[in-house]
């Protein structure tokens, strides 16, 4: 916490500007060694610089200021400073950021001299660790952080921004209030133990007990619509080879993304695409033709990654092929492979005439299932395939366990307007660690247990919720939580 970190916090490649961060006490100081207030023309032979005379250090808090990045007489690059003075920034540290130009060159140079200046290169979130560290923000929000970046869709982003925004922790902390009180009700009979605790009395911690447990029961309950609105769904196509799975594939992005020819085998590797389905982000898996392939070292890997992909997947589009009449071996193959999963049949190539029924299909997976007729050539029927993708997301809510099962609600799943909603499952397993501590709390004042035992489970509970916000941590959890993230943020 005594460095100054220095990184990158722009995207790498060619843009309009990238953006070098700075944080920590040495980050004036740095800037003031390198910037160079003023106007002036830097091309052309004899250019001349113009300087203002303004030191990075005099500059007001939250202003920016033009100038010029220099290396002793050389100028790196024309530059806007802008300071933001502790305790008013992200890290509640002195930062300063330098928008450079964009580029690959620009960045690297300037970072080169801001490194020989005294700065260290940043770990991997170390920007947003320390505005934990500092008391900025809690760990959820920092997490959250993470999410807003990475988020897919506009529902997504607005969950993690909910999140971001505190939501999360307002809601925890209430939780967290209650809890102290009750602790301290029970601990109080603890330093008085000749003060018999009345009927009427246990009755009111149990209640209170109940109701906490209640609210995050309810919480906990929200993992699985939260999962899907940060991970998405994941949606593996499958089938034989040349049944047309690469140009559903392009269909669906919109661009040709997988090659396609009319020769079989031509996907060796599985490919992956997002695409958004009615404000669920839908990672698309287009897998290689699964098939005998033994004389072809890397059809078989192809085949095998194809198979893994069906397995971890949430969803299965089992393509066929519209034009034959009947299933062949290798569409039996890969039914067999699929049936475990929750599965969507489609029957393409409708742009030619169909002799393919769906009550094959039906008799094959010994079962109904959604079926969806259409052409990835012409596009025809496409939106009935992802109309089928979101209703079976909102009919069955697949799970954790790659299972689906029983009804959910379509608002519960899609809806982040309706509360707060538990997206990590760092932070599903810490509230039922709590709810399970809660209940042996309620059972020990039932049973007549000592009351110190009940005064422990009460504290653990405490502890469970801590480590949510970060009031309790350990090293472990701040370094997998951090290594997370992109350098410079």
């Amino acid at each position: 916490m005594d460095d100054t970190i220095a990184a990158i916090s722009t995207p790498p490649g060619e843009g309009g500007i990238g953006i070098i961060r700075l944080s920590g006490k040495g980050a004036i100081a740095i800037a003031d060694d390198l910037f160079v207030c003023g106007k002036g023309d830097t091309g052309g032979k004899g250019a001349k610089l113009e300087k203002c005379g303004k030191a990075a250090s005099s500059i007001a808090s939250h202003s920016v200021t033009y100038g010029h990045i220099m290396d002793g007489q050389e100028v790196l690059d024309e530059v806007i400073l802008t300071i933001m003075r502790a305790p008013h920034s992200y890290t509640r540290e002195d930062v300063v950021e330098i928008n450079c130009h964009g580029g690959l060159m620009p960045l690297r140079r300037v970072l080169d001299a801001v490194l020989r200046g005294g700065a260290r290169l940043a770990s991997p979130g170390e920007f947003t660790l320390r505005a934990y560290l500092n008391g900025r923000i809690d760990l959820t929000q920092a997490e959250a952080v993470c999410d807003v970046i990475r988020a897919r869709t506009q529902q997504s982003a607005a969950v993690a921004f909910q999140q971001l925004s505190g939501g999360l922790s307002q809601r925890l902390d209430a939780i967290s209030d209650s809890l102290v009180r009750v602790c301290a009700h029970v601990e109080a009979y603890i330093d008085f133990p000749d003060e018999d605790i009345e009927p009427s009395t246990y009755e009111e911690i149990l209640n209170h007990l109940h109701g906490l447990r209640g609210d995050l029961s309810e919480l906990s309950s929200t993992y699985e619509r939260g999962r899907f609105l940060r991970e998405g769904l994941s949606v593996a196509i499958a089938g034989r080879p040349n049944v047309g799975k690469s140009s559903l594939l392009n269909a669906l992005v919109q661009r040709d993304r997988a090659i396609v020819t009319a020769f079989p085998g031509t996907t060796r590797d599985t490919i992956e695409e997002y695409i958004n389905v009615e404000g669920i982000p839908v990672r698309i898996i287009d897998t290689a033709g699964i098939r005998a392939a033994a004389d072809d070292p890397a059809e078989c890997e192809g085949v095998n990654r194809s198979i893994m992909a069906i397995e971890a997947a949430d969803l299965v589009l089992v393509v066929f092929d519209g034009t034959q009449d009947a299933l062949m071996d290798e569409d039996i193959s890969v039914i067999d492979k699929a049936s475990a999963k929750t599965v969507i049949a489609v029957i393409n190539k409708a742009d030619l005439p169909i002799v393919l029924s769906s009550q094959i299909i039906r008799d094959a997976f010994k079962g109904d299932l959604p079926i969806v007729t259409l052409s990835a050539k012409t596009g025809q029927g496409l939106e009935g395939l992802r109309q089928a993708i979101f209703d079976l997301t909102m009919r069955c809510g697949c799970t954790s366990d790659k299972r689906c099962g029983g009804p959910c609600d379509k608002k519960g799943v899609l809806d982040s307007r309706e509360g707060v909603l538990i997206t990590n499952i760092r932070h599903k397993t810490a509230i039922d660690n709590t709810i399970s501590a809660l209940t042996q709390a309620i059972n020990c004042l039932r049973g007549n247990t000592p009351i110190e035992i009940t005064a422990l489970e009460l504290r653990s509970a405490l502890n469970y919720i801590g480590e949510i916000t970060g009031v309790v941590t350990a090293t472990d959890i701040l370094n997998k939580i951090f290594s997370d993230f992109c350098i410079g943020k």
